[in-house]
């Protein structure tokens, strides 16, 4: 059975001439599910205060960083703040948790930048530690990155076994940890590189996303109907002068323009064309929750408002 549409806005700061709560509530009044913030050391908010603030100002939002970065946290401080947040939101926390991938803030921040296997290795060490911190009684863990020693998870989040975790990843070992553990997975282009580049946008095309889905139905087994599919949208427009916009995404992808309107992170046409497509893609492949960047969210609000819930 398909999962119901909902959709989410992901956003680095707040919108023109609003404060951050404001902004918050906007998207809360548009009626989108959930307010992500990125976790990098750029021009953006720091996503656990702001998503604490967020969350303050709304009754219904649900908050999220897409995703956090595991090297620049250690997985019991990042345990403790989320089951607070969770907490005190009554509940309304996404737990989105990632290896890490951007060259430039390693660079810039003098962290070790350590191989993709290395960086995962972590990861997959650091979910198992949050994991037993949000389940009951005190969690011993003897790891290579990481070692617990009869360490509580206290407070205790106001989700039962702790918020629902979100993991994205374009490769197949990272899309596999998230079939096996996540309650959302996110199906993105491959960031081994540590940057945006040809190869990623060529790895965001319906052949490659193909290949993807059929890794995470591979791993999941029989969880995979309880598992919520994600896209993140890099461009997204409701226009009846569609060729200008794709011909323009096409010059920037480096690819044909059908292939580029074939891609789920492009959501793109009249409100009926979106309508179709995205039913379509979740026939497909099954996305049921698109995740539009901060700028598309009055635009996209009519996509949201025939689609959420459906």
């Amino acid at each position: 059975m398909a999962h119901r549409f909902r959709f989410g806005i992901q956003t680095t700061r707040p919108f023109e001439g609003m404060t951050w709560s404001e902004t918050a509530r906007r998207i809360e009044e548009l009626g989108y599910s959930t307010l992500f913030v990125p976790d990098h050391f750029g021009d953006q908010l720091a996503p656990i205060a702001a998503l604490s603030v967020a969350a303050e100002a709304t009754t219904t939002l649900k908050v999220g960083a897409l995703v956090f970065d595991n090297d620049y946290r250690h997985p019991v401080t990042l345990a403790k703040e989320m089951a607070t947040l969770d907490l005190l939101s009554s509940g309304r926390v996404e737990l989105g948790l990632g290896a890490g991938w951007m060259v430039t803030d390693y660079e810039q921040s003098g962290m070790t930048y350590d191989p993709p296997a290395v960086r995962v290795d972590r990861f997959e060490e650091a979910l198992a530690v949050v994991q037993g911190l949000f389940g009951d009684g005190p969690v011993d863990f003897d790891g290579e990155h990481y070692r617990i020693s009869g360490l509580e998870g206290l407070p205790r989040p106001h989700t039962p076994g702790g918020p629902p975790l979100l993991i994205g990843g374009g490769g197949r070992r990272v899309l596999s940890i998230a079939a096996r553990h996540a309650d959302i997975v996110g199906v993105n282009p491959d960031l081994r590189a540590g940057r945006i580049d040809a190869a990623t946008t060529a790895d965001a095309l319906a052949s490659a996303v193909d290949r993807k889905i059929a890794w995470v139905r591979q791993a999941a087994g029989d969880r995979i109907e309880q598992i919520e599919l994600n896209q993140l949208c890099f461009a997204a427009t409701i226009t009846d002068d569609l060729d200008p916009y794709v011909e323009f995404l096409a010059g920037l992808f480096g690819t044909p323009a059908d292939e580029v309107l074939e891609s789920p992170t492009v959501v793109a046409g009249s409100l009926p064309e979106i309508v179709d497509r995205l039913e379509a893609r979740r026939d497909r492949w099954g996305f049921s929750y698109h995740v539009f960047q901060g700028d598309a969210a009055e635009v996209m609000a009519p996509v949201v408002a025939e689609l959420s819930g459906r």
